[in-house]
């Protein structure tokens, strides 16, 4: 059993290594859910001496006012052999064989944190002492609860000291180690109020009475050891610690603990509770406690860390790799982050993600209904078609067929293709460049960068623009094809029947008759329907070619090139992440690898068991 307190010991310095001190935070904490005992009772309560006769060492500063202002987390750990020392997580190649400067250097420590304010700090100090006079247990040292700040301390300080002291004792994990002097009431004691507060059944308080050999003359503290006072789920214990001269003339603690346990033996009140009195019995039964509590809480812990494991790389993954330092690898990852954007970009238009089947759409239903709503009616009205041959004729009427009147009406006809065209091309750039947006939303690594993430949107409208432009060129040309060269095969096909006005034998202004007006304008107008035909096929053939073919194979093509001329600097704007995500991946990669530490040392135990 005794290497499942060493596993809660590992895990606790790492949890301070990798800042964790089960502070409230927006990271998950295993802090919190280690089990642990934490010391709490008031000032002059005799806390540092119960905590001094446990490791049988005096090692804690000592003083008026606020002496300890930072948790302690003080790990003890059985040895065989004489050797004693002592290790701090802040020095770990240093072992301290004088215990003096131990407590120098806890002091010195707290003041390199708090800045010799007299402030408090929640981040602990972690202290090892290795000694063949101890058991192996863990005990968080808290600060002394007061009611007065002393001189060069806030006001707030009383108050946040309680917070700090409360923020340990209230985890269901905590086991609260009250200690509480025997010559002053238990009622007022700040110790045993606290924890009521948190603990109201007693089930993880352990009441540890001092100062019983100075009590009054005719007074005792049988009632409260008995726990007939205030009833506990365990025993309370007594206590009785070295005497201010006992400190001031270094008496040894090994002989203080002998005249401990003599008090007890030999006091008639006591007598009968000796054998569970006395700091040795405390130290054992908080080992033996904490023992199986860490056993009984092992696999919750188990499931807890898989949990937080499996949440923190799904995080991690979502905020994305952290960025190179070297252009190289920023430009790297820029590249890396656009061809994800262009990866999904052409699964919009491939129809792996929706939004292509727009384009479609317009090809198979905007631009053949704004072609029918053209009107040729007016253009082939009986007027405009008499206007339009006799214009035609010029001074001299024609002897066969208007052949000039002909080509202006088919003209000017066609010309009116120009705007659906235009209106197509521009449709389809309409739902290219609302596809970039889609695909720069879809791409999660952008939003790390919010200025990569502009420069990429504007780069891909820019090469948009381009094709649009283009895509129009090529697109009005195959219209302006069809005005430049009629086909002859369509009009040597037409019959020249004297009804439909096809006899040169008949005169000039026969032929300008009604019923001649009307076969020009249905000729014309049979003529402009193949035409169109035509083009409802070739017009979408040209934007796709121009357009969203080149979307797919070049939209960043430039961008890229402009790209590779920058400079580290630049590089670095495109990759300004918010200051808020680099810390917050830093941090969740500190707590992942805290939870994988803690996974592979609970696995070790759990295994070996």
């Amino acid at each position: 059993m005794e290497n499942l307190i060493s596993l809660v010991n590992k895990l606790q310095r790492a949890c301070t290594a990798l800042g964790d001190h089960g502070e409230d935070s927006a990271l998950p904490t295993l802090w919190d859910s280690l089990p642990a005992i934490a010391v709490v009772g008031g000032q002059s309560s005799g806390k540092s001496s119960v905590l001094e006769s446990v490791v049988g060492k005096d090692f804690l500063p000592r003083g008026s006012g606020i002496v300890t202002r930072r948790p302690l987390v003080l790990q003890l750990h059985r040895i065989d052999g004489d050797r004693e020392y002592a290790e701090f997580m802040h020095l770990p190649r240093k072992r301290f064989t004088d215990f003096a400067l131990v407590r120098k250097e806890i002091a010195d420590e707290t003041d390199r944190e708090t800045g010799r304010s007299k402030q408090i700090s929640s981040v602990p100090i972690h202290l090892s002492i290795f000694s063949p006079n101890v058991v192996n247990l863990t005990l968080i040292d808290l600060p002394g609860l007061t009611k007065v700040a002393v001189e060069g301390q806030s006001e707030g300080i009383v108050q946040d000291i309680e917070n700090m002291v409360r923020a340990f004792i209230e985890k269901p994990n905590c086991i609260i180690l009250a200690v509480s002097p025997a010559n002053q009431d238990l009622a007022t004691s700040d110790a045993i109020k606290i924890s009521r507060e948190v603990d109201p059944k007693g089930e993880r308080t352990f009441g540890v009475l001092t100062k019983i050999d100075l009590m009054d003359k005719g007074t005792d503290a049988v009632d409260i050891l008995e726990g007939r006072s205030y009833r506990l789920q365990f025993p309370w214990i007594g206590v009785v610690n070295r005497s201010q001269q006992d400190i001031n003339k270094n008496v040894d603690m090994i002989a203080a603990r002998r005249r401990e346990r003599e008090y007890f033996a030999t006091t008639p009140e006591y007598k009968h509770l000796a054998h569970r009195m006395g700091s040795e019995h405390l130290g054992k039964s908080l080992s033996k406690h904490l023992e199986s509590v860490i056993k009984s809480r092992i696999p919750g812990l188990q499931s807890l860390i898989t949990k937080t494991i499996a949440e923190l790389e799904t995080e991690l993954k979502r905020l994305g790799k952290p960025i190179a330092n070297d252009a190289g690898g920023k430009l790297y990852t820029i590249m890396e982050i656009c061809r994800m954007f262009d990866g999904i970009y052409k699964e919009h238009l491939d129809g792996v993600r929706p939004g292509g089947e727009k384009v479609y759409h317009v090809f198979d239903n905007q631009f053949p209904v704004a072609i029918k709503r053209l009107q040729f009616d007016k253009q082939l009205s009986m007027e405009n078609v008499r206007k339009l041959i006799t214009e035609a004729d010029g001074y001299q009427p024609h002897l066969i067929a208007p052949e000039q009147g002909y080509r202006r009406l088919i003209e000017s006809c066609l010309v009116s293709i120009r705007g659906p065209a235009e209106a197509a091309v521009d449709a389809v750039h309409g739902i290219l460049k609302e596809l970039v947006h889609k695909a720069i939303n879809e791409t999660h690594e952008l939003k790390q960068f919010p200025t990569l993430r502009v420069e990429v949107g504007n780069a891909a409208f820019e090469s948009l623009d381009r094709m649009r432009d283009e895509s129009k060129k090529n697109t009005l040309k195959l219209v302006d094809m069809e005005t430049s060269y009629l086909t002859v095969d369509f009009f040597r096909k037409l019959p020249q029947d004297v009804e439909k006005g096809g006899n040169p034998s008949h005169s000039i202004f026969d032929r300008y008759n009604d019923s001649y007006l009307r076969r020009i304008g249905t000729t014309v107008l049979a003529y402009v329907n193949m035409v169109c035909s035509t083009l409802r096929n070739s017009i979408p053939k040209s934007i796709v070619y121009c357009q969203v073919r080149e979307a797919k194979r070049s939209l960043l093509d430039h961008f890229f090139t402009e790209l590779g001329a920058r400079e580290i600097k630049q590089l670095s704007k495109l990759l300004d992440e918010d200051p808020a995500v680099m810390e917050r991946r830093t941090n969740l990669a500190k707590r992942l690898e805290l939870y994988r530490s803690a996974q592979a040392e609970i696995d070790a135990v759990a295994w070996s068991k």
